[in-house]
Parts: structure tokens; C-alpha cells; sequence
């Protein structure tokens, strides 16, 4: 377990994490999101104590990360997947780990195996391609076997094998009563491996809840299927109800339950075929959470 409380990091006049606290619990794996900016690796690396706060505290398991004697086997972490001396192998990069940290040369050959890198494990880090260095750091994270995983955009470079097998991967991790925080920009992906997720922006906090109450968040939208969907719709629009036609007899309705439409069909003698709930997608929850929040915003102008 992961207990963040009033975290708050400056740079000068910038804050870059602003008074977050959060706990990312054990047999879950907790999705960290927020535009670039918003402090997520920050609060990463104070977790790991990497970067000391200004305020507040972070522990794992109950205590800070810096006092554990076998630090490998209390959380592993994946933050920057090309700190590896490019002239060392995969196999004694994470033999080096492993004799600081007490750990076997029978686990490297394990997490090497379990990476998918066995095959390269004597090839130079340097000549690695994305992918590949990203498959290392994880096989570096999970060295240990860790009560908690740490991993910043672990799929960069992936291959779409790779990709579920991450997912995977993370998901079997938590369920054997670990803890997982896993932070990415692919909101499909994340949206298929979470089971909660954080949302950050401009460093302070946005979002702390289970996925799908996230997803449920924003507007509500019905599917309506009816043989009297021009009447249904004008109905609706006489009432300032946002309706949208998408083909013949069908339509969208903003801001109203399918309840509060079967009724309403029900007092005008309208015929239903068909009564939908829309749920949002992850990304458009994102979106709609972040939009006041991203930092770096591109000016898109159109040719006069």
C-alpha cells in the first residue's frame, strides 16, 4: 500500500505537486493519469524518495521507502527505462541489481525469461530498441518480487503483444494481493487494465476514484430507437433537451435518464424500440476532467 498526505513539491516559483494526498490499495491496479506537467513523475519519485517534499509524507507498507534494508523486495519501479549504462548487458545490469540486493542469479535468469529478453540478455543495452529497453526495466522493476510495482508508461514502444502481455502482466500482479500504480497515456489501455485511477492536473488533485464512477461522471446520453422519433424529438427540443438524430428513427439525448424517457414516451403515446444509456469512454472522462488543467496547449489556427 501506497499513503500519500499532503504531498507538495516546489521548484522555485513553480509548484509542481500541490498538496495531494491519495492511498493506492493492495489487489488493485491504480491507474496515474494527468497531461504532461501535472506532476505525476514527481510524486513518483518522492514515493520512492527520490525527490524529497516540501510538505507532506508518502510511505509504502507503512514507512518511508528510503529506510527499507531490501528495498527491491518493498517496491520496484519502472521511471526512466533508458537509465542503464548503454555499454552493459541486460544479464549484468540485472546481475549488478541483484548482488546489491541480495537477490539470486537464478531470479535474473527468471525475470529475464518472464520479460521476453532471455534471447538478447547478452546484447548491449545501447543497441536496444525502445521496446526491448522497456521490457529491461520492468525485468529490473520486478527483480525482487516486490510487494508494490511502480511503473511510468511502461508500454512505450511496445508491440501490441507486448502491450497485453503488460496488461496482463500488471493485472495477475495485483490479484496475487500486490500493489500496483501504473501510469500511461493510452486511456484504451488503461481503461482495460485499472480497476481505479488518480488523475492529476497542474499538480493538484483531480480525480481519486474506481474507474467506472470516473467514466460515469460526465454527461449522461440515451439511444433512442422509435417509429415516432420526428415527434419524440421535437417534444424534447420544445423543452430545451439537447437531441441529436444519428439515422432514421434514431436518435441521441443529452442529460436525461432512460427512465425519465421511457415515462415521457409513455405520456405521449410514443412507441419504443429501443432505450439505450451511453456510458463515456475513459478518454472522454479524461478529457473532460483535464480540460482546465493541461499546461501545454497547441495552437491550432486554420488557413485563411
Amino acid at each position: 500500500m501506497i499513503e500519500a498526505r499532503g504531498l507538495t513539491k516546489r521548484y522555485g516559483d513553480k509548484i509542481a505537486v500541490n498538496n495531494v494526498s491519495f492511498t493506492v490499495e493492495q489487489g488493485k491496479v491504480t491507474g496515474f493519469l494527468g497531461p504532461n506537467g501535472a506532476g505525476k513523475s514527481t510524486t513518483m519519485r518522492m514515493i520512492l524518495g527520490l525527490e524529497k517534499p516540501n510538505e507532506g509524507s508518502v510511505t509504502i507498507n507503512g514507512h518511508p521507502y528510503v529506510k527499507s534494508r531490501k528495498p527491491l523486495a518493498v517496491a520496484g519501479a519502472l521511471l526512466d527505462a533508458k537509465g542503464v549504462h548503454p555499454g552493459r548487458t541486460a544479464r549484468s545490469h540485472l546481475r549488478s541489481l541483484a548482488a546489491t540486493n541480495g537477490i539470486s542469479r537464478k531470479r535474473v535468469e527468471e525475470v529475464l525469461s518472464l520479460t521476453g529478453i532471455s534471447a538478447v540478455a547478452n546484447k548491449r543495452v545501447g543497441g536496444f530498441s525502445l521496446g526491448m529497453g522497456q521490457r529491461l526495466g520492468i525485468a529490473a522493476a520486478i527483480l525482487g518480487d516486490p510487494q508494490v510495482l511502480l511503473l511510468d508508461e511502461p508500454v512505450n514502444g511496445l508491440d501490441p503483444e507486448g502491450v497485453i502481455w503488460v496488461r496482463e502482466f500488471v493485472r495477475d500482479y495485483a490479484a496475487r494481493g500486490r500493489t500496483v500504480l501504473l501510469s500511461s497515456h493510452l486511456m484504451s489501455e488503461m481503461a482495460q487494465t485499472a480497476d481505479r485511477v488518480i488523475v492529476l492536473g497542474r499538480g493538484k488533485l483531480i480525480a481519486d476514484a474506481p474507474i467506472d464512477e470516473v467514466m460515469n461522471s460526465g454527461k449522461q446520453q440515451v439511444k433512442v430507437v422509435s417509429p415516432h422519433a420526428k415527434y419524440f424529438m421535437a417534444g424534447l427540443q420544445k423543452s430545451q433537451i439537447a437531441v441529436e438524430a444519428e439515422a432514421e428513427n434514431t436518435f441521441r439525448v443529452d442529460g436525461v435518464s432512460a427512465a425519465e424517457l421511457g415515462q415521457y414516451a409513455a405520456d405521449n403515446n410514443f412507441v419504443i424500440h429501443e432505450l439505450t444509456p451511453i456510458s463515456q469512454g475513459l478518454e472522454e472522462a479524461y478529457l473532460s476532467l483535464t480540460r482546465d488543467e493541461v499546461e501545454y496547449r497547441t495552437d491550432v489556427r486554420k488557413d485563411a
